[in-house]
């Protein structure tokens, strides 16, 4: 069996164009499985059309239910919820409950129920760069470390079962618990960042935590010709942190219209973008780690 290695592109914040350069890299990476790991907010799946083979319920945490069939209305429930969760009718609204399981735990008539809770779905898909494994988390619904996690090890599956060699993970933005999710196991990070105060400032926040777990960063600046001396900054820190530097983007409203019309940027008509595309890739291909993870193992589905 191939040995399976993961890169994750991150970007430290939104905006920065890091599904546009995943889908790209789909378009351009053989042999592996891609897996949108941004949960809260996916969209790789509008640049690749999939066709979904397979669609699973996504369970984590509980809510609680009151059964009025049950219920003696002593309205204990209601003086012990601290998230004003149960109305003066005693039914729990169910975006309010935090799952905390107090009133199901000290209901003195043992009316309260508190099943599983449905958070989402995730699927495994068919799209015209291969295989994807993806995911929809519902609205104001949480555990996404939880469901980047699960995807992940999807995707690891897949990838065993087909034997190929890589998957190629469209991360979440920001630092929290679900990239933390996305770093365990992982072989290389690729971080996407622009040219600004944020771009920077996040940028540096995010290649530090790969560097905690021990992963190799490599770092993309897109958008560089809307601030050439901040680009310049940001190269100069990376190469001062040993850093692998891949290089600069134009801005380029080409992206924008690629993505309107359902396109990767390497099959929209703009050879100058591609050019410069493929030229990251080979860079990337040339240096990515030949051998299987290394990071800190970190316990999955915190979050």
């Amino acid at each position: 069996m191939a040995e399976i290695r993961e890169l994750v592109v991150l970007s430290g914040k939104g905006g920065t164009g890091k599904t546009s350069l995943v889908g790209a890299l789909a378009a351009l990476m053989p042999d592996k499985v891609l897996c949108d790991a941004d949960v809260d907010a996916a969209d790789l799946h509008l640049l690749l059309g999939p066709t979904i083979r397979e669609r699973h319920d996504f369970y984590a945490g509980h809510k609680a239910r009151i059964d009025p069939a049950r219920c003696v209305r002593c309205g204990d429930c209601l003086a012990w919820c601290r998230f004003g969760a149960i109305s003066e009718s005693l039914i729990i609204h169910p975006w309010l409950c935090e799952g905390c399981g107090v009133c199901w735990r000290l209901c003195p008539a043992q009316a309260v129920d508190f099943p599983d809770h449905l958070c989402g779905e995730w699927y495994i898909s068919d799209t015209r760069f291969g295989p994807m494994v993806h995911a929809r988390l519902g609205i104001a619904e949480e555990n996404s470390g939880k469901l980047v996690a699960l995807i992940r090890r999807q995707a690891r599956e897949l990838a065993g079962k087909l034997g190929l060699s890589w998957i190629l993970t469209d991360g979440p933005p920001g630092i929290g618990c679900p990239v933390i999710s996305c770093l365990s196991n992982t072989s290389a990070v690729l971080v996407v960042t622009e040219p600004s105060v944020a771009g920077d400032h996040d940028l540096k926040r995010v290649a530090a935590l790969a560097e905690h777990f021990g992963l190799p960063v490599w770092v993309l600046v897109n958008k560089a010709d809307l601030h050439w001396h901040m680009a310049r900054e940001i190269e100069r820190f990376c190469r001062d942190k040993g850093y692998g530097f891949l290089g600069f983007l134009p801005f380029e409203p080409d992206v924008t219209r690629a993505q309107i019309e359902g396109k990767t940027l390497m099959e929209y008509n703009n050879p100058k973008l591609q050019a410069l595309l493929f030229e990251v890739w080979e860079k990337l291909d040339s240096a990515l780690p030949k051998r299987a993870p290394q990071a800190t193992s970190y316990p999955a589905g915190r979050g």
